[in-house]
C-alpha cells in the first residue's frame, strides 16, 4: 500500500439539510490536506472549491436516498462476503483513484455516506467538487473498519461515479454555450433528481425547474388541451392571480408564430410569462452541421423582452453555435439521463491497482 506524507491539515464541519424537516441534518467531517504522493496534483484545497450545496427541495430527504441505496445493497443478510473474509476488528486504509480524466463531483456525498455507514470512518479528500482530475490520480483516502469501508465502497463510488459524469459533461457545455447558460432538464434518474441537478450545479451548470412545483412550464401538452398559445397563458394569468402566487412563467414555443403569438398577448396584456422556449429551432443538416436561423430569428423577434431558452438537438457538437445565437439559456436532457459515468475506484492495495491501471491503460 503507498502511503502519504501529509504535511498540513485542517478539519472543519458543515451542516447540510437533508430534508424539510430539521431532525434530517447532521454534520460532515472534511478534511483539507496538503500533501506530497504519486499522482496527486494540486494538493492544497480551499475551502471554497468544497462550498457547492445541494439545490434546495422542499420534501427531498437525502439521508432517505443513502439510506435506500445502502439497504438495497445489503438486503436481509448485509455483505456476507465481507462477514466471511473480513475480521470485524480489522482496519485498513482505502484510496480513490481516477481512472480517467474529468471533473469530479460527489465528494460532500460520499462523506454523508461514509458517515451513516461509520461516523468513526476517517476520511480525507485531496480534491473537491468541481476540480478537474486526471487518470491515475489519488483523490483522497479512507480509514478505519475494514467491514465498513468495503459496505459502504460500491455505494459510494455508484454515486460519485455518475455524479462525476454529469459535472464532466456539463463543464463541457457550459464552456462552449457561452455566454449562454447551460441548463439541465427533468429527465433526471427517477429519486436521483436532487443528486442529479446537484451534479450540474457543480460542473458549472444552472439548475432548471425542480419539479413540477416551482415554476410554471406550459409545455406542448398544455397548449394542445387549453386550445392554443393564447388562451393557455390566460389561464396561468387568472390561475396565479387567484391564488395571488408569484413565480415564473415560462412557454413552449415550436414556431415563429406561436412566438409571435406570444408576443401579441403580452403587447395587450399584462401578463406573468419570464421566458419563452424555443424548441426544435435547431434544425440538423445531413453533414452533421445545425442550421440555426430559425433561432437566430425567433431571439431577434423577441429582442429582450423576455428570456429565451433553446431546447432540442443541443449536443457538445452543436451547443457552441447555439449560444452564438443570442439566447439566454440552453437547455439538454443529455447532461443527466444518458450521461456516460466517470470512472473511479477505491482500492486498499494501491500500488497493485496502480499496475493493473497501467496494464489496461486506465492509471
Amino acid at each position: 500500500m503507498s502511503m502519504l506524507k501529509i504535511t498540513t491539515a485542517l478539519s472543519f464541519t458543515r451542516s447540510f439539510s437533508l430534508s424539510s424537516s430539521p431532525s434530517h441534518s447532521f454534520p460532515l467531517q472534511r478534511r483539507i490536506v496538503s500533501m506530497s504522493a504519486i499522482g496527486t496534483r494540486n494538493p492544497v484545497i480551499s475551502l471554497e472549491s468544497m462550498a457547492i450545496s445541494p439545490p434546495s427541495h422542499p420534501t427531498y430527504d437525502l439521508k432517505a436516498v443513502i439510506s435506500l441505496a445502502l439497504s438495497e445493497d445489503a438486503g436481509d443478510r448485509g455483505d456476507v462476503t465481507c462477514m466471511a473474509t473480513v475480521p470485524d476488528d480489522m482496519e485498513v486504509e482505502a484510496h480513490f483513484l481516477a481512472k480517467e480524466d474529468g471533473v469530479i463531483a460527489g465528494i460532500s456525498l460520499a462523506d454523508m455516506i461514509f458517515n451513516e455507514v461509520d461516523p468513526s470512518l476517517k476520511v480525507e479528500w485531496y480534491q473537491g467538487d468541481g476540480n478537474y482530475i486526471h487518470k491515475g490520480m489519488q483523490l483522497g483516502k479512507v480509514q478505519g473498519s475494514a467491514h465498513k469501508i468495503v459496505i459502504a465502497e460500491r455505494v459510494v463510488l455508484n454515486f460519485m461515479q455518475r455524479m462525476s459524469g454529469i459535472a464532466t459533461l456539463t463543464k463541457a457545455m457550459a464552456e462552449a454555450a457561452h455566454p449562454a447558460h447551460i441548463l439541465e432538464t427533468r429527465k433526471t434518474a427517477p429519486g436521483l433528481r436532487l443528486v442529479d441537478k446537484w451534479a450540474v450545479l457543480i460542473g458549472g451548470g444552472q439548475n432548471h425547474r425542480m419539479g413540477l412545483f416551482d415554476m410554471v412550464m406550459i409545455k406542448d401538452n398544455h397548449i394542445s388541451i387549453a386550445g392554443g398559445v393564447t388562451n393557455s397563458i390566460k389561464a396561468v394569468d387568472l390561475f396565479l392571480n387567484q391564488k395571488n402566487l408569484k413565480m415564473e412563467v415560462e412557454i413552449e414555443t415550436r414556431t415563429l408564430e406561436e412566438v409571435k403569438e406570444v408576443l401579441h398577448y403580452a403587447s395587450q396584456n399584462e401578463t406573468s410569462v419570464t421566458r419563452i422556449m424555443l424548441d426544435n429551432m435547431v434544425v440538423p443538416l445531413p453533414n452533421g452541421d445545425v442550421d440555426v436561423s430559425m433561432l437566430k430569428q425567433a431571439v431577434g423577434m423577441i429582442n429582450g423582452r423576455f428570456e429565451t431558452e433553446a431546447s432540442g438537438n443541443v449536443t457538445l457538437d452543436t451547443v457552441k453555435k447555439i449560444g452564438q445565437t443570442g439566447v439566454t439559456y440552453i437547455s439538454s436532457g443529455a447532461l443527466t439521463h444518458s450521461v456516460k459515468a466517470l470512472d473511479i475506484s477505491l482500492k486498499i492495495d494501491t500500488e497493485l491497482a496502480l499496475q493493473v491501471g497501467r496494464r489496461t491503460k486506465r492509471a
